[in-house]
């Protein structure tokens, strides 16, 4: 059995949970997991944790800000939820830990976009940067998300369109058309995970951070994110990188080719059975291939 610890960190005048799964003195570098949305949990990339039983690492997750059991800001609009504020909760978070001069960073979909964020700023104590799913620029994100819709049966994309057009993106039929999508490309398990399924219905009570800097879908981009862009910053990434995303991903080929072609000495591993979520579709695979990162880091 590994120890596990949950806490609170301070944020300027708000709060940071976290969990840290195995002993942070352990000599392998422990590992951050950051989850994605923006405006998730850490519930669905809950798995992440097993990686401190297979080699013996401190796993850390965390609630970003408006998320989870963090502090949550339902009044705050667009440009109160900015790249920044996500980055400082982060070093603030390292901080706290103890872990600043020495750690791995994971980050899911948005997660990975803020590692990437993080990792250009070349902190002394990254060590090891892991990439799962994300976009590096959001205009090829968009772009694919609709060529992918355009691949959905033809009633599902005259439901999502009419209720686009109609401003009813709440309506139970553009949900269930939404959820057709989802199913296909963002987690293909029937059913979900009870993780998984735990972080869409925390959404669901608390969209802010979504909302703000998404939009309503994955492939209705109107929120504070919808022009952003990483690709000519990753050159500037100098630690050793894994990036993973699944066949089936919305994060297609396309998607993540930027990171596969200009961060330098990168490793991309694709899992043939997956979409957006390896670390539940393939757990076994995908969390070896983790740790065996990991691994070779500490070496």
């Amino acid at each position: 059995m590994v120890d596990v610890v949950e806490g609170f960190a301070p944020f300027g005048a708000y709060e940071t949970w976290y969990r840290v799964t195995g002993s942070l003195s352990s000599p392998r570098l422990p590992m951050i997991v950051a989850h994605g949305g923006p405006g998730c949990t850490h519930d669905y990339v809950d798995s992440f944790k097993h990686i401190a039983d297979l080699d013996g690492r401190a796993i850390i997750h965390y609630d970003q800000l408006g998320s989870g059991n963090s502090t949550h800001l339902p009044d705050k609009g667009k440009d109160f939820w900015t790249v920044e504020l996500f980055l400082d909760q982060l070093d603030a978070l390292l901080s706290h830990l103890g872990i600043a001069d020495r750690y791995a960073y994971l980050g899911q979909s948005w997660g990975g976009m803020l590692g990437a964020e993080h990792a250009v700023r070349r902190p002394k104590g990254l060590k090891a940067l892991i990439i799962a799913n994300s976009p590096a620029n959001m205009h090829t994100w968009v772009s694919e998300a609709n060529r992918l819709r355009e691949e959905l049966p033809p009633e599902v994309q005259a439901t999502l369109l009419k209720h686009e057009e109609a401003g009813t993106i709440t309506h139970p039929d553009y949900v269930a058309a939404s959820r057709v999508f989802y199913n296909r490309h963002v987690c293909r398990l029937d059913p979900w995970p009870k993780e998984v399924s735990r972080t869409f219905e925390l959404m669901d009570l608390d969209n802010t951070v979504y909302i703000n800097m998404n939009g309503p879908t994955e492939f209705h981009v109107i929120g504070t994110m919808k022009d952003w862009t990483i690709e000519d910053r990753l050159p500037q990434i100098n630690v050793p990188t894994l990036l993973i995303s699944g066949k089936y991903d919305e994060a297609t080929p396309e998607v993540v080719r930027p990171y596969v072609e200009k961060v330098p000495g990168i490793r991309w591993v694709l899992f043939e059975q997956s979409s957006h979520m390896p670390h539940v579709e393939e757990q076994e695979k995908c969390l070896a291939t983790v740790s065996d990162f990991l691994k070779s880091v500490d070496e």
